[in-house]
């Protein structure tokens, strides 16, 4: 049984086309990475598989059933969603951000238990962020303010984990802690991991398979030797990018090449 399973998917905008036939497989324990130029429609497609949006046609099974048969709090004890930017309107603190991953797992105005706190704990020692428990949210820097999104979504205990560039505007050190983060929880917990990402060595050195799309369209599905070619990464992001292989993890390495030497 597939993770996700995707077949077929359509999505307009007003009339404009933004997904075009869209069909994908994901197994569990998978490091799963979309790919592609601005405006290819990565976002758009992470969303559709959370729910967020509706596909005009195809369908989208999770763990071997209709998305359509999910209620919200059903789909939410199964799937977490880690968005690019984070609200700060209002500043809990980050133990109270964490704990509102068990509000799938909670009855309607119920309160959290032991076992709630408990398992909201273990999620920030996970996350390296025990220390920071008390601080508001608006208060910490942006590489752990992600990493508290993604004890909070820990928190709600899902198979699968649905990311939305949780690395841009890091720096490399905060990329490499979020991505060594993953592929911890990846393998010690047998999550599923789906991610956007713009940045292609990183999707080279973390992912197991890649889905590159361009104009809404898959361009190319398959391991990251398959995929980051020089070849077809010229052609998919129209700019000339040179392809080596990255001495210390022997996956493909993704270099620009100026057009001014």
């Amino acid at each position: 049984m597939n993770a996700i399973a995707v077949h077929d998917l359509c999505l307009a905008f007003r009339q404009t086309p933004i997904l075009h036939n869209i069909s994908l497989q994901v197994d569990p324990g998978e490091f799963f990475m979309i790919i592609g130029p601005n405006g290819a429609g990565k976002t758009t497609l992470l969303k559709v598989l959370a729910n967020l949006l509706t596909c005009d046609t195809g369908s989208i099974e999770i763990l071997g059933r209709p998305i359509a048969d999910y209620s919200k709090r059903q789909l939410a004890q199964v799937t977490a969603m880690v968005p690019q930017q984070v609200a700060t309107d209002f500043p809990f603190t980050v133990a109270e951000t964490v704990l509102m991953g068990r509000s799938p797992h909670l009855a309607l105005l119920a309160i959290e238990g032991k076992e709630d706190i408990a398992i909201a704990r273990q999620a920030m020692e996970f996350t390296d962020i025990t220390h920071l428990a008390d601080r508001k949210i608006d208060q910490i820097s942006g590489g752990e303010r992600q990493r508290v999104i993604i004890a909070r979504a820990l928190c709600q205990q899902t198979q699968i984990i649905l990311l939305d560039e949780p690395t841009a505007a890091l720096d490399p050190s905060h990329q490499l802690k979020i991505m060594d983060l993953m592929e911890r929880l990846r393998k010690e917990h047998r999550v599923t991991v789906i991610m956007v990402s713009h940045d292609l060595n990183l999707a080279a050195m973390y992912g197991d398979r890649l889905l590159l799309i361009k104009e809404g369209k898959i361009e190319k599905t398959g391991t990251p030797e398959e995929v980051l070619t020089q070849e077809q990464l010229t052609a998919s992001y129209c700019c000339t990018l040179f392809v080596d292989k990255n001495p210390v993890t022997k996956k493909p390495r993704v270099n620009l090449v100026p057009e001014y030497t």
